[in-house]
């Protein structure tokens, strides 16, 4: 007779040449992203240039959040707070009018009703600043902007008679950091409009029909079926561009007058940055000040997840496992009675 291994139809699994796929990237991962990560850590709780090889716990914590104890490191807390608030400004200031203009541009190039012509090359133009460098972007608006009277932005608010002395874009408070948000804008939005676009497409089109038998308007089909069900997605690039804009630190660092940097636009990544590679090198400071951002973007990207789950489906699962979980113990109890 047959063993039953034998009567057992025999099948092969391809799971394993998944891992092949993906051992690449693990591989890469790991050694431009998690060995520097943990590096980062262990540099945080050592010295800097002179004594890096001097173990000081949580010292250099303590400076960038209240400040040294000597005079070089005394308003270290200051300069790290100033350029936080700086990258939270130039974040808020270009993610809102991205996801506004993105979000419009998506429920026009989605909509049925609407006949747009040239829809595809309006995608594809607005999508190209994407793939622009930001070294590129940043001398492009640098040029642009620039804080002579021979500038073309200057040149032609003077020739409008808009202005009567050339603004300089580099220096001031708000006009540097208008000229970064814009920017920042500018090379994302097509970004965020074709995942908009993505999402919008993948909502089932018997909703936007039901919507339109009984007599929904644009205004009502937005509000109630497509703004709600891109919430998911909206989530995800709000955490994402939080995360990327938290590590601002191309155009803020590049656009620049000459070799001066500009208080109103170092970010907390141009502080990171100068005080690794500039002389006095700072690389405890520079390293605890990175474990901070890394802290303070994972509680951000939580806070931002936990607004995406599904409370609703959330409170099903809980009643089915107590439901569950009772009619174990009923068993149990009539077991035992038996």
């Amino acid at each position: 007779m047959k063993s039953s291994a034998q009567n057992k139809i025999r099948s092969i699994s391809y799971a394993k040449y998944g891992y092949y796929f993906i051992l690449p990237f693990f591989i890469v991962y790991f050694i431009f992203s998690l060995v520097p990560l943990i590096n980062t850590f262990r540099l945080s709780v050592y010295g800097n240039a002179s004594n890096i090889d001097t173990f000081v716990g949580l010292e250099n914590f303590k400076t960038i959040l209240f400040g040294g104890t000597d005079f070089k490191s005394k308003g270290i807390h200051e300069t790290v707070f100033r350029d936080f608030g700086n990258t939270l400004i130039l974040w808020f200031g270009n993610f809102i009018p991205q996801l506004a203009l993105s979000l419009l541009l998506a429920v026009w190039f989605t909509d049925l009703n609407l006949k747009i012509k040239g829809k595809t090359f309006f995608k594809i133009v607005m999508y190209l600043p994407n793939i622009v460098t930001a070294a590129s972007v940043a001398a492009l608006f640098t040029m642009l902007f620039s804080k002579t009277k021979y500038g073309p932005i200057n040149s032609m608010l003077l020739d409008m008679k808009l202005i009567d002395e050339p603004i300089n874009f580099l220096k001031g408070q708000w006009q540097s950091r208008g000229v970064i948000m814009f920017a920042q804008t500018w090379m994302w939005f097509g970004n965020t409009m074709i995942m908009l676009m993505a999402a919008i497409m993948g909502i089932s089109p018997s909703l936007f029909e039901a919507a339109d038998i009984d007599g929904a308007n644009s205004r009502q089909v937005f509000t109630k079926i497509t703004l709600p069900l891109l919430k998911p997605m909206v989530v995800y690039t709000m955490i994402t561009s939080m995360i990327g804009g938290l590590q601002m630190w191309d155009l803020p660092y590049l656009y620049k007058d000459g070799s001066a940097s500009n208080k109103f636009t170092e970010t907390i990544a141009v502080y990171i940055f100068d005080a690794f590679h500039k002389s006095p090198y700072n690389y405890g400071n520079s390293a605890a000040a990175s474990v901070i951002l890394f802290v303070i973007t994972s509680i951000l990207g939580s806070i931002c997840f936990a607004m995406n789950v599904d409370k609703e489906a959330q409170k099903k699962k809980k009643m089915i496992k107590e439901a569950k979980k009772l009619a174990k113990l009923q068993n149990k109890s009539a077991f035992g009675g038996f």
